[in-house]
């Protein structure tokens, strides 16, 4: 209940003569009646129920930004090649969610994810890894990739996903003859989409602040470069005063469709790897990353960057970022890059 006061007048009358005594003595006659207004604060109760309901606007689950109405599609999630024979790649740039991975010989590998925004192409596409059923299982929908060890493809697709396989015969998929094999492998965004048809919008997976500028990461250190280190790759972030710049070796990372990559958010996890005892086709060790537990996350946000935990009970949950204080992080609206960064032979600085 809201308690409201409403104010109202109450008139009282009194001869003078008989409230004023002087000495003991009656008011002198002749003394006129004063008429005295007295304001009295009166409570009234209005009942909760009458007040209006306060506005949440509507957002895309992936990023966090508003929208009249969220598209009835599913997520998006296909396995974007990134060695340097498959840059610049095509559709990247549109991704509300990208995570890069390390695989074999040191170098990473992407899974993009699309809800908000779906290019009509994509590519180039390859094999999926044994950690992507835990980086794309929460996001449900289609999982769209080029080859990969049976064992791996069956854990991606145990988490439910739709598995879209160009080894499989499924449509959508094409290669350019611009590019050699196997870095050639491009799809159809329409074709993928018609496969899902019926599988309902991706859920919310990060936490997101209603306006820039409530974003949990102002609250930390300023700073404006980013630069990883993985065994054979060097990715790195610049803050341009409005977005997060991605350059590749020192260079602007770029596709062939929307210029530079650019993110709203990066977080860095810091992840543990193992040898998964798989062997890719040149006998090199398949290894995987670990993304269930707990671990330490820095999250960069709006030129700035703020210590964070990251926690993933199981394959299927939802990752979330806490602070020190166990808050949730709330990112900036926008599209998020997540690097996941081996704590051995792997390394993070900031200038």
């Amino acid at each position: 209940m809201v308690v409201v006061t409403r104010t109202r007048v109450r008139a009282l009358a009194a001869v003078v003569a008989a409230l004023l005594l002087l000495g003991g003595c009656a008011a002198p006659r002749g003394n006129k009646v004063m008429l005295i207004k007295v304001l009295v604060s009166e409570p009234v109760v209005v009942d909760k129920a009458d007040a209006p309901d306060p506005v949440v606007p509507v957002t895309w689950p992936l990023t966090g930004v508003q929208t009249a109405e969220v598209a009835d599609r599913p997520a998006l999630n296909v396995k974007i090649e990134n060695s340097a024979a498959a840059r610049p790649q095509t559709g990247l740039g549109s991704a509300d969610v990208v995570w890069e991975e390390m695989v074999e010989g040191g170098i990473t590998r992407l899974v993009a994810v699309f809800h908000s925004q779906v290019p009509g192409t994509l590519g180039p596409i390859r094999s999926l890894r044994p950690m992507d059923a835990a980086i794309s299982g929460p996001f449900g929908g289609l999982f769209v990739f080029s080859g990969g060890q049976r064992q791996f493809v069956n854990q991606v697709a145990a988490t439910g996903l739709t598995m879209i396989s160009h080894d499989g015969g499924d449509a959508g998929f094409y290669r350019t003859s611009d590019r050699a094999a196997p870095h050639n492998v491009y799809g159809s965004t329409d074709d993928f989409l018609a496969a899902g048809e019926g599988l309902i919008p991706p859920p919310p997976q990060f936490e997101f602040s209603r306006s820039p500028e409530d974003a949990t990461a102002l609250a930390g250190t300023a700073v404006s470069q980013v630069a990883i280190s993985f065994p054979a790759s060097d990715p790195g972030w610049t803050w341009d005063g409005e977005t997060w710049l991605r350059t590749e070796g020192g260079q602007p990372a770029t596709t062939t469709d929307s210029g530079q990559i650019s993110a709203a958010n990066v977080v860095v996890l810091r992840v543990q790897v193992r040898n998964s005892g798989a062997r890719d086709p040149g006998g090199n060790p398949v290894p995987e990353t670990i993304l269930t537990g707990s671990g330490e996350a820095i999250v960069f946000t709006g030129g700035h960057k703020i210590e964070a935990t990251w926690n993933k009970p199981e394959v299927g949950s939802v990752l979330t970022l806490t602070t020190a204080d166990g808050e949730p992080v709330l990112l900036a609206p926008g599209n998020l890059w997540v690097e996941l960064v081996p704590v051995s032979g792997s390394s993070v600085s900031t200038s």
